[in-house]
């Protein structure tokens, strides 16, 4: 169980904001499978990206294994929401980068990390190297009562979900109760968010409605370079920052190109999340963490 007081103090280290979701987990089950529990979403790690606008572009996979890593309270599991790589068109330079992306994460000291890709990763080759260096690009687990979800939205190069993998996901979630506590990880947002830069996935709306039954369910999910919150009736969607540059507010311009370097406030924008689920607590809690700058 996660002290309170630790809690906390790991929300004052990170000058992070806590955001309340809408997901709660239920008092009165067993203690075996409902202890308090908290997990790091980071997201968008582009490895073998170089050039404006991230002039440590680099090392910054590396600082964020040393932020996770100095965590007072270490997290159940992480999971990375895609883009774990730079998109390339080189199948060779491809397998490379996620060679050395892996190699950079098994610094991490927790035992237990979930991957899932993004475009970046997946759609040139409809997934197939992430799925030699990480395995499955969709599935699910549980975790002390809550089950979640992994949705592949990416290795398709259209940016659809697909019949089969909604067929997958309707027998998966038949088999939940309309109460059961449900989490699901993407990458690109499920719902039309700026369907001209591409936050948008083509065949969202058929997964949110397969959801929409379920009356405690939230997503997570990545793409944007941006911590963003977001409902579609009673299901709350979080967006995560990047761990590479971020990028301009839904919509507020014409084209979205990163955001510029601010010398003066090196690795603004970027970072990672911890989520909490509390057993007694008709919320989750979410808090933003920056990576550290040294």
């Amino acid at each position: 169980m996660i002290d309170r007081r630790k809690f906390l103090a790991l929300t004052a280290a990170g000058g992070g904001a806590v955001f309340l979701s809408g997901l709660y987990r239920q008092a009165g089950a067993t203690a075996s499978t409902d202890d308090d529990f908290y997990f790091v979403q980071l997201s968008d790690s582009h490895w073998g990206f170089s050039g404006p606008p991230n002039p440590d572009a680099a090392n910054t996979l590396q600082k964020a294994v040393a932020s996770v890593n100095a965590l007072e309270v270490p997290p159940d599991f992480i999971v990375f929401t895609g883009d774990l790589t730079h998109t390339t068109d080189d199948p060779k330079e491809r397998r490379r980068r996620m060679a050395e992306f892996k190699e950079i994460i098994a610094g991490i000291n927790i035992k237990t990390i979930h991957f899932m890709p993004g475009e970046h990763d997946a759609s040139l080759d409809n997934g197939a190297a992430f799925k030699e260096y990480f395995g499955a690009t969709h599935y699910t687990f549980d975790h002390k009562g809550v089950h979640f979800i992994v949705l592949d939205n990416v290795s398709d190069p259209g940016a659809r979900i697909g019949d089969e993998q909604l067929s997958w996901l309707k027998n998966d979630l038949d088999q939940q109760k309309p109460d059961a506590r449900i989490v699901l990880f993407t990458h690109r947002p499920l719902f039309d968010l700026v369907p001209k830069w591409d936050w948008a996935t083509r065949d969202g709306d058929k997964a949110i409605a397969l959801l929409m039954p379920y009356s405690n369910v939230t997503v997570f999910y990545g793409h944007i370079h941006q911590e963003h919150h977001h409902q579609t009736g009673h299901i709350n969607h979080h967006a995560a920052q990047s761990l590479i540059f971020p990028l301009p507010a839904p919509g507020s311009q014409e084209k979205r190109t990163p955001l510029p370097w601010n010398p003066a406030a090196p690795y603004q924008g970027i970072g990672f999340r911890e989520v909490e689920a509390k057993k007694v607590e008709p919320q989750y809690q979410i808090v933003e963490f920056p990576v550290t700058k040294v």
